[in-house]
């Protein structure tokens, strides 16, 4: 039996963009969770939570030093970003590389916390900025995974619309 291995060990930064190639030292990603919401009712043997909605998302970059670009942006929190996270999946088997795709992260985000200066002995200034994302979209190889866009009520997994109907019988097409 042959053991196929996936690794993703580095990215690019994009900030409306502009490259920020070498600057990040680490970019968190959003969640995409579920709210759910209990239902019971007569006649039910028990309880059960059933989806409502998505949470909201969040996303960090931890910049490896002070960087007046994006500082300018970061600290106007009327002003929305595009950031992107651009990548490389490598599939691995037998200890040989078989194949190679682009992962590439699309976001729309709002300053939610421009991080201060952390001042260290002998070491470079870090800082890290956290967003509040209001549009994910997450590509590999070129397939759209998941796409969330809460200001324009776009979800859709592989393609598909989860929202299609919701949003027919709220009279928004």
């Amino acid at each position: 039996m042959d053991v196929k291995v996936n690794r993703v060990t580095n990215a690019a930064v994009y900030v409306d963009g502009q490259g920020f190639i070498g600057r990040a030292e680490e970019v968190t990603c959003p969640d995409i969770a579920p709210v759910m919401v209990d239902h019971k009712g007569l006649g039910m043997i028990g309880q059960l939570e059933l989806p409502a909605g998505l949470q909201k998302m969040s996303s960090k970059i931890k910049w490896n030093a002070p960087y007046l670009e994006v500082m300018k942006k970061t600290h106007n929190v009327f002003q929305s970003m595009r950031l992107q996270v651009r990548s490389s999946i490598e599939t691995y088997e037998n200890g040989n590389r078989i194949a190679e795709a682009p992962v590439v992260i699309y976001m729309t985000a709002i300053p939610k916390k421009a991080g201060g200066f952390v001042f260290k002995a002998q070491d470079n200034v870090e800082r890290e900025d956290e967003f509040n994302v209001t549009s994910y979209k997450l590509e590999v190889a070129g397939i759209e995974i998941i796409y969330v866009d809460v200001m324009a009520n776009i979800w859709r997994v592989n393609g598909n619309d989860q929202l299609a109907t919701y949003r027919a019988n709220l009279g928004m097409i």
